[in-house]
């Protein structure tokens, strides 16, 4: 695989840039030959937390990284809007809470299917999540 290969960009501004962010998820993830399991563990990450950037973003994008450190490889992704933020992070991860419609499972269900798990946001400064998972 070719160094430029190991990051890229998608925006993720339509529910066709959702459908677009899960099947490059899924290209990358059988890339890295994970496991069925992890694949789906990653894809539904991924799109829950894509379908947040757009609906409680207002658009943004999912950045990718192959991570390769010695004998563990990985992806990592990064979803980042520039929203309207988040005002309670540790409640945002609740389960159940929820800022609009929906169950309220899409961030913390999101971190427990990842091993790694980064949020930032503030009041008026968008949002940014990362997630890692390793083979």
């Amino acid at each position: 695989m070719a160094v430029e290969d190991n990051t890229g960009t998608l925006p993720l501004r339509t529910e066709e840039d959702i459908v677009a962010s899960r099947q490059k998820v899924r290209a990358l993830t059988q890339l890295l030959k994970f496991s069925l399991v992890d694949q789906t563990k990653m894809i539904t990450a991924a799109s829950e937390l894509s379908r947040n950037t757009v609906v409680h973003g207002g658009g943004g994008q999912m950045r990718w990284e192959l991570l390769d450190e010695g004998l563990r490889r990985g992806l990592r992704l990064h979803f980042e809007d520039e929203g309207p933020g988040i005002a309670d992070t540790k409640l945002a991860l609740t389960d159940g809470w929820t800022s609009g419609g929906g169950m309220g499972l899409g961030l913390p269900g999101s971190k427990r299917l990842v091993q790694e798990f980064e949020l930032q946001s503030a009041p008026g400064q968008g949002t940014r999540v990362s997630i890692t998972r390793w083979k």
